[in-house]
């Protein structure tokens, strides 16, 4: 699981010393545990993947603002930690992918509308699970919606 190799890895760098690495997977370690408080039982593999992908997407929307203010060591040490957590999950899903399942659930569904939108994501999460970028699921839907 996971949240065991995360564990793992931060004795590992409690022993080594690594305070930088260590800081990131704590943070993780957090977002993980707030989860699992908030919705009041152990999170599932897939829970815990939706849980880092947002503490990844946060980091990204981080380094955005950072870049704008040229702060380069900021956004550097922002990118090394989301490596690291990368390296907890799984590859996510390709846009090519993405579209083939999308084929199959727009030939469910046969959506008429924008208002079909709801539809659409319930089967696509079902579907994609945490293999893929929600954002991304949600952006292919409206172009063909469009």
């Amino acid at each position: 699981m996971i949240i065991d190799a995360i564990n793992k890895d931060i004795a590992k760098l409690m022993k080594e010393n690594n305070k930088e690495d260590l800081t990131t997977l704590k943070m993780a370690k957090n977002a993980i545990q707030t989860e699992k408080i908030s919705k009041n039982h152990d999170l599932s593999e897939d829970e815990v993947i939706l849980v880092l992908r947002k503490f990844i997407k946060q980091k990204k929307d981080d380094i955005e603002e950072y870049s704008k203010f040229n702060k380069n060591e900021v956004v550097n040490n922002l990118k090394r930690e989301i490596n690291l957590i990368n390296t907890y999950l799984p590859e996510e899903m390709s846009i090519d992918d993405i579209n083939k399942g999308l084929d199959e659930i727009f030939t469910e569904v046969n959506p008429t509308s924008i208002k079909d939108m709801g539809i659409l994501m319930n089967k696509a999460n079902e579907k994609f699970g945490s293999n893929a970028d929600k954002a991304l699921v949600s952006k292919l839907i409206k172009e063909r919606l469009s």
